[in-house]
């Protein structure tokens, strides 16, 4: 198979994984086992290129809703899931609405909006299951302690994501002579495109933690996933 058609597999391939619809609910395990999915395609696509290809390689934004203008407590995994992808991340709002803003290469900015479509609809469905198990809870201390236990789930996800981010670079500079060499480039590219889109990013203030029992249940959870599982109703030849 020529490089040519080799790189036009791992793109189908990217397609056809963000293509498929989170709408059925998933756990934290199936989207961090999503994750290492993404992760797995996105090392497999920097083996093929060039640094030829990833020069003249263009860089595109994805937008991500995040539906009304508060933040949430999936916002602590959003510069991991930037990472993770290889993209440039801002918040952006408007009087209607705000959203997420991926850049960076087409392929990393779909994977990233995929990522966090997973990942948001996996805190949603962990956090019905936790506050079945706090029925004793009403009211703020209901909303407080399901705060915490999401703040500490997006802590875990974002530390996970951060480790695999690493190992894939460890592992394309191990594999190829100009691995290293290539990794800079690609996000050199990155940087010099997003320095001439002129956008000018501003840091938000941290969200605030309350580190209980129920941020500690979070973390639990997110340090039980298992990344190694397949994501349910999945086609592993599509997918791996």
């Amino acid at each position: 198979m020529s490089q040519t058609d080799e790189l036009a597999g791992v793109k189908a391939r990217i397609k056809a994984l963000t293509a498929r619809t989170v709408a059925r609910g998933c756990t934290e395990a199936e989207a961090l086992a999503a994750a290492e999915m993404v992760g797995r395609l996105l090392e497999r696509y920097a083996l093929t290129m060039e640094e030829v290809d990833l020069r003249q390689e263009p860089c595109v934004q994805v937008e991500v809703p995040i539906g009304g203008q508060r933040r949430r407590p999936i916002d602590a995994c959003v510069p991991a899931i930037a990472r993770f992808c290889d993209c440039k991340v801002w918040l952006a709002r408007s009087e209607r609405h705000a959203r997420y803003v991926f850049f960076g290469f087409e392929t990393d900015t779909v994977l990233a909006a995929y990522l966090f479509a997973v990942i948001d609809r996996a805190v949603r469905t962990e956090l019905l299951g936790f506050r079945q198990t706090r029925k004793s809870l009403t009211g703020t201390a209901l909303r407080r302690a399901s705060a915490s236990f999401q703040h500490g789930i997006a802590a875990r996800v974002a530390e996970r994501l951060e480790t695999m981010h690493s190992d894939r670079e460890a592992a394309v500079g191990a594999q190829r002579s100009n691995g290293t060499a290539l990794i800079l480039v690609r996000h050199q590219v990155v940087e010099d495109a997003f320095r001439a889109s002129k956008v000018r990013l501003h840091a938000l203030p941290g969200l605030t933690l309350r580190r209980n029992a129920a941020y500690h249940a979070g973390r639990a959870a997110g340090e039980r996933v298992n990344l190694n599982r397949p994501v349910h109703g999945s086609d592993p030849a599509l997918l791996t």
